[in-house]
């Protein structure tokens, strides 16, 4: 599937490694970084958007209906990712486990 979604723009996999991006303002006295509402959203904002619906839907129709239940709660594509991750893979408390037992 990787090579798939880097195929499709290496962007989306940013995305799904790094997360979602959320549009920031700044607010004067004191200076603080604050998410845009949406109607504050520029054109810009809302492509950077676009990318994590688009590979959230990558990720949603790659797989099986028996998997969806396990990402529908899932926001982001960094979240179905990390979902179907540990489904797979196990944490990595799990898999340091099982590489302690095949050493042993």
């Amino acid at each position: 599937m990787h090579d798939f979604i880097m195929a499709e723009d290496s962007e989306l996999w940013d995305v799904i490694c790094d997360g979602s991006f959320v549009p920031m303002k700044t607010i004067d006295e004191p200076a603080v970084t604050v998410p845009k509402t949406r109607k504050e959203y520029n054109d810009v904002d809302r492509k950077a958007i676009e990318k994590n619906f688009r590979a959230k839907k990558i990720l949603v129709y790659s797989i099986g209906p028996e998997e969806y239940n396990r990402i529908s709660a899932c926001q982001s594509a960094k979240e179905i990712w990390e979902a179907l991750q540990t489904a797979h893979e196990g944490t990595t408390k799990v898999k340091q486990s099982n590489i302690d037992m095949l050493t042993t």
